[in-house]
């Protein structure tokens, strides 16, 4: 689980929007820009080259 501190501080990469955990997806969902970064062994990749686009 990704504490809401951290959540606050972080931000999109690419569009420096905000970003939102998404336990279902197990990644940090931006839905400025469509990207959801993954969270490998509780630490989030925010890497562009990394990301997955979302479309909902």
């Amino acid at each position: 689980m990704i504490e809401q501190s951290l959540l606050e501080i972080l931000a999109c990469p690419q569009c420096k929007g905000k970003v939102r955990h998404d336990a279902s997806r197990e990644a940090l969902v931006c839905d400025a820009c469509g990207l959801a970064y993954p969270i490998r062994d509780d630490i989030p990749v925010m890497l562009v080259e990394e990301a997955e686009h979302i479309t909902d």
